[in-house]
């Protein structure tokens, strides 16, 4: 260089370093025209366009440089930074590749070439060359927080958690990247700690919606949702139309029970992201809960719809239980069906597949299963059941006169359950078919007293009696007497007799009467004494020591209450009322082992007799037993017909679910 052109140069750096650049540009190029083309001039004038901001000039320089020394890397890191100052990361890249093949010795070039990998999206490269440059320059923060942040970006949450520790242990107080390190937390489910770190991230910075976010998840997940309440509603405000965390958000809801908000918010993340099926799924378990089939329905078979042929069987599971409850018995088979494929060892699947095929009136195809299932386990809820399908097996039997056969489904029902009057009733009618009368009157017989209330089985075997011309011999006990040998001589006229008796009935009723009206009026005791003074006439009323029973109960003895409830099953040991009312009171004094047993017998007695599932299933919930009290809900969702009861049951079921799950 010459000395003129020389002076010139150090004037331009004088003036660079005054940040006076126009002089610096105006200095360097009078040296260029006296030194002709001078690298070093060309270098330092590149230089200064950079400074200035003046990109496409200082490029253009650089140009010439390489010209003149096309072996020199160093000039091509120049260029690289210009590029990337300048966005334009893929010409950055060939840059710096450039500078690693000239110069593989400069190693701080791993850093470049990573960081615009990084901005490439390339993160797996980039977390290589991150990797590269900290092996020389391991203290070396921002390449850390970068090489972080890069397997935050490739999911790589664990080693993202790593580096983020690493770099916090060493400088606490200097640490900013609070947000990505508590979301890398929450993504390895290490909730708490990314709660530390989330409310650090909002705590410096409040206008970090991401970091309110996140922390509402976090929050969420442990179920901590008044706080993760608060921080969707910072969210909202800073961005009302963020509607990408409206499904979360939605998820929160639901899990404080406010349903019909959360259904509000699933439907406006559906309006945006109509093909997410996890949507339609949630706003249909929330329907559920609600007792609202229809919808519940429509979404959930819109899920499976987006699934496409993806298997989902919870979710059809789900289905096969709403159809079921519409009583829409062929959809619930169909789904049954579908997860049976998959979960064929399903004691509960099973059973509620021989429900639907019951009440379906496929009577073989349910005793099928219903068999099966009691060779694998003792279950009287299922007795009761078998028992039900042979009964109307038998009956169809009985219409297309094929005796033999009802004969034996009625006898099986009999097998299986003991206390169905309704079996030995439909047994007589087969023997009777059949004219085999000595049988046909035995269990005509059986059937009356097991249930005397049942008038059809007395007419019937009344008239019974008189086709066959079967009249009973009259008993007045006197034959056999011991006392003189001679028959007795009776007072009262047959007109008298029927005259007492009349009265004796007209005052047990008015007797009754009286003790219901006291009742009503919670007259307790006077109603008792009303109701005792009645027992005196009919002491085998079990009604009316029901009534004595419950009007103990409502007075808190629970003593004299079971001691009532108790008489009135040992008059008539098939009253399902009063086995039902002994097990409310075992239930009251937390003896469920008791309340299970009599609630059990309900059910063998009246297998429709809906709230005994539902005391049941409550009576199984306290022991712990979810199984079984999930079992008995859904049963008795089958037959009740109480929408505010069979939302508070869904709730329930949906409880345990999230257990079963």
């Amino acid at each position: 260089m010459l000395p003129e052109a020389n002076s010139l140069y150090q004037q331009a750096c004088s003036a660079e370093y005054k940040e006076d650049y126009t002089t610096a540009v105006e200095k360097l190029q009078q040296a260029l025209n006296i030194s002709g083309n001078d690298a070093m001039i060309y270098t330092k004038l590149a230089g200064v366009y950079s400074e200035m901001g003046e990109y496409d000039k200082a490029l253009e320089t650089y140009s010439k440089v390489i010209e003149l020394r096309p072996n020199d890397g160093y000039v091509y890191l120049s260029v690289g930074n210009i590029y990337e100052t300048q966005g334009k990361y893929l010409e950055a890249l060939q840059a710096y590749n450039k500078v690693a093949e000239m110069c593989p010795e400069y190693l701080y070039n791993y850093l470049n070439i990573a960081n615009v990998q990084y901005q490439l999206r390339d993160y797996k490269s980039a977390i290589e060359n991150y990797n590269k440059f900290l092996s020389t320059y391991s203290q070396h923060q921002d390449a850390r927080e970068n090489l972080a942040a890069s397997y935050v970006s490739d999911g790589d949450f664990d080693k993202a958690v790593e580096q983020y520790n690493t770099i916090y242990t060493k400088n606490p107080t200097g640490f900013k990247n609070f947000s990505n390190y508590g979301l890398a937390l929450f993504q390895t489910k290490d909730y708490e700690k990314a709660c530390e770190f989330l409310e650090k991230a909002v705590e410096s910075d409040p206008d970090n919606t991401s970091a309110h976010i996140n922390l509402a998840l976090s929050y969420q997940e442990l179920n901590k949702n008044d706080l993760a309440l608060a921080q969707y509603d910072v969210v909202f405000r800073q961005q009302p139309s963020l509607h990408s965390i409206r499904f979360d958000y939605g998820n929160l809801l639901a899990d404080m029970g406010q349903d019909e908000a959360a259904i509000e918010n699933y439907k406006i993340y559906i309006e945006h992201y109509p093909q997410d099926a996890r949507a339609y799924q949630n706003i249909g378990v929330v329907y559920k809960r609600l007792n609202q089939l229809d919808n519940t329905i429509a979404n959930y078979e819109k899920a499976l719809e987006l699934q496409k042929d993806k298997k989902d069987i919870v979710l059809e599971e789900d289905l096969a239980e709403c159809y079921h409850m519409k009583h829409d018995y062929q959809n619930a088979l169909k789904y049954y069906n579908e997860v049976l494929l998959v979960k064929k060892d399903d004691y509960n699947l099973r059973f509620n597949k021989a429900l639907v095929l019951h009440a379906m009136k496929d009577y073989s195809g349910a005793i099928d299963i219903y068999s099966k299932l009691l060779e694998e386990k003792d279950n009287a809820s299922i007795k009761t059941n078998i028992a039900s399908a042979y009964v109307s097996l038998g009956d169809e039997n009985l219409k297309q006169q094929n005796y033999t056969l009802s004969t034996q489904n009625f006898e099986k029902a009999i097998e299986y359950n003991t206390k169905d009057s309704y079996a030995y009733y439909g047994l007589a009618k087969s023997y009777r078919a059949c004219g085999i009368n000595e049988k046909a009157s035995e269990y005509y017989e059986k059937a009356i007293a097991m249930s005397p209330e049942k008038t059809q089985y007395s007419t019937e075997f009344a008239e019974f009696i008189s086709a066959t011309n079967k009249t009973p011999e009259l008993r007045t006990g006197a034959e056999n007497s011991s006392t003189g040998g001679g028959i007795k001589e009776i007072s009262l006229s047959m007109d008298e007799a029927k005259a007492g008796d009349n009265a004796n009935q007209l005052q047990n009723k008015t007797l009754i009467m009286k003790g219901d009206e006291n009742y009503k009026s919670k007259n307790y005791d006077v109603a008792i004494r009303s109701y005792q003074d009645a027992l005196k006439l009919n002491p085998s009323d079990e009604i009316t020591l029901l009534k004595i029973g419950n009007a103990y109960k409502l007075k808190n003895d629970n003593k004299n209450a079971i001691s009532f409830y108790k008489k009135s099953i040992i008059v008539n040991p098939n009253y399902a009322d009063g086995w039902f009312n002994l097990g409310l009171v075992y239930a009251n004094e937390k003896n469920n082992n008791k309340a299970k047993e009599s609630f059990h017998r309900v059910i063998s007695l009246n297998p429709n007799y809906g709230y005994a599932y539902y005391a049941l299933g409550l009576a199984y919930e306290q022991d712990g037993n979810k199984k079984e009290a999930l079992n008995n809900y859904k049963i008795f969702l089958t037959h009740n017909k109480d929408e505010a009861t069979a939302k508070a049951v869904q709730s329930k079921i949906s409880n345990l679910e999230k257990w079963k799950n």
